[in-house]
């Protein structure tokens, strides 16, 4: 199912005041743990990381700051600090303006460096009863192969969030302390050091939903704000930070 998707850029002085203006309308998501990793308990929150595949001349970096309507993004996604249990999501990202469609699928962490040599999607690919599981991977070595894309950007990130009560398809992320670093390779997903920051004043805020239209709580608290929607790709903007000093904003 496509699902719409808004991006604001939010200075940090407004995170707490954000927070408290649209808890009565939320409740935390379910795998926000502190985990040990330096986050506060008291926070739905987690690491996001991902790997982020492009060809060599950089196709999907060329589509998304030229504006093509409809386009794709391939990553590899983790989540926290390593362990050995530790799950990899491959995905595409399909997005149509301010709408997109993931395609998704699963291995433990541990197969994905024979998973990329092989493309072995029966041998380690988690499998689910429709079978969907396996046509997603499918598509995604299909797009590495054919493309030859390879790991382009790692992104790191502290994710708070939280799902609508009222609204349950409705699904609001604070995406705080973003860094990356150029050109990984598979074994840096859970890379620390050496990251450059993207922003040093200012968080994305990501709000998702199902209805054609925003609803309404959202996005009066949107307005009561003043936040301007923009088209934010963390994978463009965590490439392009490299080729300057920092991003000041």
């Amino acid at each position: 199912m496509l699902r719409y998707e808004r991006k604001y850029l939010v200075p940090y002085e407004l995170l707490d005041s954000f927070r408290a203006r649209v808890k009565p309308f939320v409740r935390p998501d379910i795998y926000g743990n502190g985990n040990g990793n330096g986050i506060s308990k008291f926070l739905p929150q987690y690491t996001v990381r991902s790997i982020y595949f492009d060809t060599r001349n950089l196709e999907c970096h060329t589509e998304k700051t030229e504006g093509v309507e409809l386009r794709k993004k391939f990553r590899i996604r983790t989540y926290n600090d390593y362990t050995d249990e530790a799950v990899a999501v491959f995905e595409i990202k399909k997005k149509l303006e301010n709408r997109i469609y993931k395609y998704r699928s699963f291995a433990d962490w541990e197969d994905v460096p024979l998973l990329m040599q092989t493309s072995d999607i029966q041998r380690y690919i988690h499998p689910d009863e429709s079978g969907r599981s396996f046509d997603d991977a499918s598509r995604f070595f299909f797009h590495v192969l054919k493309r030859k894309l390879s790991p382009t950007v790692l992104v790191v990130y502290e994710r708070e969030a939280y799902h609508g009560v009222f609204d349950s398809g409705v699904r609001i992320t604070f995406d705080k302390n973003i860094r990356s670093h150029l050109y990984p390779v598979i074994t840096d997903m859970f890379k620390k050091r050496d990251l450059k920051h993207l922003y040093k004043k200012h968080f994305i805020l990501e709000i998702k939903y199902f209805t054609e239209k925003m609803p309404s709580w959202i996005k009066s608290v949107v307005e009561e704000f003043k936040l301007r929607h923009q088209a934010l790709s963390k994978y463009t903007i965590g490439f392009d930070v490299h080729a300057q000093n920092s991003l000041t904003y």
